[in-house]
């Protein structure tokens, strides 16, 4: 497998940083590109930053994340993860390199009974969704050669979302509540990360005849998000862990700024077909997050 250069837009990102790890050792090199030097932000600067690099693929990782406080700052979420990418598209389509870009299942507004596809329409429920689905368009129509990746509720040992969080609660409280009327496909970042590395080849080596477009790409099995924090508790306690009973709760009953869609399921048939990319089932991945966690809280 030839080496190739991957530039990607962020530092201290949880797929900036499974990138980062899961590319050690590998034929592909990570080249990170974040703040002052790329402040998304600063669209205006974006150009600068990304004008002397040497690499044959640019990921835009990096965005505005925090759903709930996106819904009183709609502009900021929109300057980022809309206007910013499409520049960071029409950059890399001068430079004539393929571009990757990192979008949601909150694109959709989870009422279909069954796991999206990649051709169902979009119509984001918040903020966030709506300015990562205008982030999408505007890719596309900056730069042909490039590729969506849809992921669902991603985590780490590097953040604090939702994993953490929950052992941290476990650590104070025998039970926690968790909304149990919401379904996705929680995935492990560095599983995104090794599904970048392989998606980046195919593309620089000009693998598979519909290469370029928009793919689902999370992990394999769908869950509650009160049976994924069951499946958190469980994997603490087997390593000696902290862990809680988990009372699940409906939507209703835990109110947040943004709404979240009750159906964030991922078809992702096209991107096993395409790009031989094939995420693990969340179960298996979630094990060694959480023996991270509590190895660096010990």
């Amino acid at each position: 497998m030839p080496r190739i250069r991957i530039a990607v837009t962020g530092t201290n990102g949880q797929v900036v940083r499974s990138l980062v790890e899961r590319s050690a050792g590998t034929a592909s090199e990570v080249i990170c590109i974040g703040r002052p030097a790329l402040d998304l932000g600063k669209p205006d600067a974006i150009d600068r930053a990304l004008a002397g690099i040497a690499a044959d693929v640019l990921v835009s990782a990096a965005a505005y994340t925090d759903v709930n406080k996106a819904e009183a700052e709609s502009d900021v979420s929109e300057l980022i993860n809309a206007r910013a990418p499409s520049l960071l598209a029409a950059r890399a389509n001068a430079l004539g390199i393929p571009l990757i870009h990192l979008s949601t299942d909150y694109v959709f507004d989870g009422t279909k009974r069954d796991p999206y596809v990649e051709r169902d329409p979009t119509c984001p429920i918040n903020a966030y969704g709506r300015s990562k689905a205008n982030g999408e368009r505007a890719v596309a129509a900056a730069h042909p050669c490039h590729v969506i990746l849809r992921t669902s509720c991603v985590y780490s040992p590097f953040n604090r979302h939702f994993v953490r969080p929950k052992l941290d609660l476990a650590r104070k409280q025998s039970e926690v509540s968790v909304v149990a009327d919401q379904t996705g496909n929680p995935t492990a970042a560095a599983d995104i990360a090794d599904g970048i590395l392989a998606v980046a080849h195919n593309l620089v080596e000009g693998r598979g005849e519909d290469r370029y477009g928009t793919f689902h790409m999370a992990a394999d099995g769908a869950v509650t998000w009160a049976a994924f924090a069951t499946g958190i508790f469980a994997a603490s306690a087997e390593r000696g862990g902290p862990s809680a009973h988990v009372v699940p709760v409906a939507s209703a009953e835990y109110q947040t700024p943004a709404r979240r869609p009750a159906n964030s399921r991922l078809d992702c048939a096209k991107i096993a077909r395409v790009h031989g990319v094939l995420l693990p089932h969340w179960q298996s991945s979630l094990g060694p997050c959480v023996g991270r966690i509590l190895e660096q809280a010990a």
